[in-house]
């Protein structure tokens, strides 16, 4: 898998999400709680863009009248058709074993992992004062 710097970490707030393009891919990364998750900005359905889509939770039921909410802004929602996928997986809730959205590989990383390498040149001190989001495509 190719590595993809897509921004500082700054860049994407909790609760955030950055649209991006690597290796011809259209991709959506999101940071919940300071986590970084990237899926594929595609709907599985009919191809809506879901960086469009709002984020929710999940409402579950064990009885007529009695609800419970959990994982808010955990949760994507096409804005076509409202099929809602797990951000941290890509699985839909409706479907998750057969319908999904192609999640990659999201972490952080220290800038000045990112600029070392084993190739050697002239240098000159940088200083780097930011963390990255970097995506596996």
């Amino acid at each position: 898998m190719a590595r993809h710097v897509v921004g500082a970490v700054d860049e994407i707030p909790p609760g955030g999400r950055k649209l991006v393009e690597a290796d011809g891919k259209t991709i959506v990364v999101f940071n919940l709680g300071g986590e970084f998750f990237a899926l594929l900005d595609r709907c599985p359905h009919q191809g809506s863009a879901l960086s469009g889509g709002i984020l929710c939770g999940l409402t579950l039921s064990d009885e007529p009248g009695r609800y419970q909410f959990s994982r808010a802004g955990e949760m994507l929602r096409c804005p076509w058709h409202n099929w809602e996928f797990d951000i941290r997986t890509g699985k839909s809730w409706f479907d998750p074993r057969r319908t999904k959205v192609r999640a990659f590989p999201a972490h952080v990383e220290a800038g000045k992992s990112l600029v070392e390498g084993p190739y050697q040149a002239e240098t000159f001190p940088v200083k780097i004062e930011a963390e990255y989001v970097v995506v596996e495509v």
